[in-house]
């Protein structure tokens, strides 16, 4: 009876970890084919662009021959504790700019009222805008609050806005976005600039894990994806839309571009303009002191908010990212949104490989208990894993030298462990997505789960 247990749970374990090998090695091939794009796209610009063009940089940027006011849209839900520094540190940043900021706040959040209002009356080119709904409903109702808005006071000026910039309440802005942005949006219908989140001291793990997600997504994936020649996905904040793309959406939409029963209404705007066959790009570029043109912002700090902040995405993207729209476009399409929508199975393929590793642990304590001889792995596993370690070896260095490249070293070596406690958050915000997307089919409405937000204390006591 005793062997027959034994037995029932190595075949158990043998299974788990085939299973998961087979994973590993479908999604390792995957992320190297991307590494192969980006190191070719690289290694050709270096030798042809590069060595005949010099790198555009913010100083050599061209003045845009036909200047316009820029748009900024930043939905705030309880946002009374940063908002009031993020705008002032907008104003100071861009100077005497063309543009104008847009707040959205709902009705039954005073604090966030009372700090905008305190803002705006320091410098006329920030609207308060208080939408009909009480909140929080999702961000993208409260983007089409904007939305109106901002075609109203076109309306009265009789001056359509040349692009629309989103950002987020907790965001540190770049000097030199705007005149980027009225540049670029002429050639493109989206624009899409490195989003890095800060380095948090007070943690290092947690909050670390964006940054090494954050510096390969931005340095390299996004720049595949455009070089392929998929849509480009917004990342919500840091990206530039231009003023008749937007309008077009809307169109099709009963007059609001931003779908209310979305939770990732940036992503999904970014594809719905490629599907119409509008442009979009994604600009790494320095600025005049060697600086990277970038948003930044401090990103969850607590194992909980991170969980709830990556179920969102995982539920909006991969999950009912899937439903609302499907499977269209080039092989290159495709293939990015099988990326984007893998995550869920990855976690699936992540847990199974946890537990046989704990299931294997356990089982050889059994046999140096009793003093048997556990069966030996099958040699297909066995071939299986020592491609997956030399394959995993490879991820690691990769994201290594991309943090890296964007945190100095030091962040370079966290991210290796730190590769753990990222699996350990996709794990358990999968569980919590599949929960949010059966209730989403079940009929409730989708609301904005936001995390507290932070802004650097440096900034905040400049402005």
């Amino acid at each position: 009876m005793q062997d027959r247990i034994i037995t029932i749970f190595e075949n158990v374990q043998n299974e788990l970890m085939l299973f998961a090998a087979v994973g590993f090695l479908i999604g390792s091939l995957d992320d190297l084919l991307v590494d192969i794009f980006w190191l070719a796209r690289t290694l050709w610009k270096r030798a042809f662009i590069y060595m005949r063009h010099e790198v555009m940089t913010m100083a050599t940027l061209p003045i845009s021959p036909n200047p316009g006011p820029v748009a900024v849209f930043v939905p705030a839900w309880d946002e009374a504790n940063v908002i009031g520094h993020m705008l002032r540190h907008c104003l100071k940043s861009w100077g005497k700019a063309d543009f104008r900021i847009f707040v959205g706040c709902y009705p039954n959040d005073r604090a966030t009222i009372m700090a905008v209002a305190a803002a705006a009356k320091q410098d006329e080119r920030i609207s308060l805008v208080i939408g009909a709904n009480a909140g929080p409903t999702t961000k993208g109702d409260c983007l089409n609050a904007i939305w109106m808005a901002m075609q109203r006071l076109e309306a009265v000026q009789g001056k359509p806005f040349k692009a629309i910039v989103l950002h987020d309440a907790e965001d540190v802005v770049h000097p030199g976005e705007i005149r980027l942005f009225d540049t670029m949006i002429e050639r493109f219908d989206l624009v899409q600039l490195p989003v890095l989140p800060l380095v948090n001291p007070q943690s290092r793990w947690v909050s670390g894990h964006y940054c090494d997600e954050f510096a390969e997504a931005h340095g390299k994936y996004l720049v595949v994806r455009e070089a392929i020649g998929a849509a480009m996905p917004s990342a919500g904040v840091g990206c530039a839309f231009a003023r008749a793309a937007i309008a077009s959406i809307a169109d099709q939409q009963e007059g609001l571009p931003f779908d209310p029963a979305c939770l990732t209404e940036d992503y999904e705007l970014g594809l719905r303009i490629g599907a119409l066959g509008g442009r979009g790009v994604f600009i790494h570029m320095a600025d005049e002191a060697g600086g990277l043109v970038c948003t930044r912002e401090y990103f969850p700090d607590t194992l909980n908010a991170a969980v709830r902040q990556k179920a969102r995405w995982m539920t909006g993207i991969a999950l009912a990212g899937w439903d609302r729209l499907g499977w269209h476009g080039s092989l290159a399409e495709r293939w990015m949104r099988l990326r984007d929508r893998r995550a869920p199975l990855a976690a699936v393929i992540l847990c199974c490989a946890y537990v046989s590793i704990l299931l294997y642990g356990a089982i050889d304590i059994v046999h140096l208990a009793l003093g048997i001889q556990g069966a030996p792995l099958r040699p297909l596993l066995e071939i299986l894993l020592i491609i997956n370690a030399v394959l995993l070896l490879w991820r690691l260095v990769i994201r290594c030298v991309f943090v890296t490249r964007y945190y100095g070293w030091r962040e370079g070596a966290r991210s290796v462990p730190r590769a753990f406690l990222a699996n350990i958050i996709a794990i358990l915000a999968a569980r919590q997505a599949a929960f949010h997307y059966l209730r989403i089919n079940s009929g409730r409405a989708p609301v904005w789960d936001k995390t507290a937000h932070h802004f650097p204390a440096e900034l905040a006591c400049e402005t």
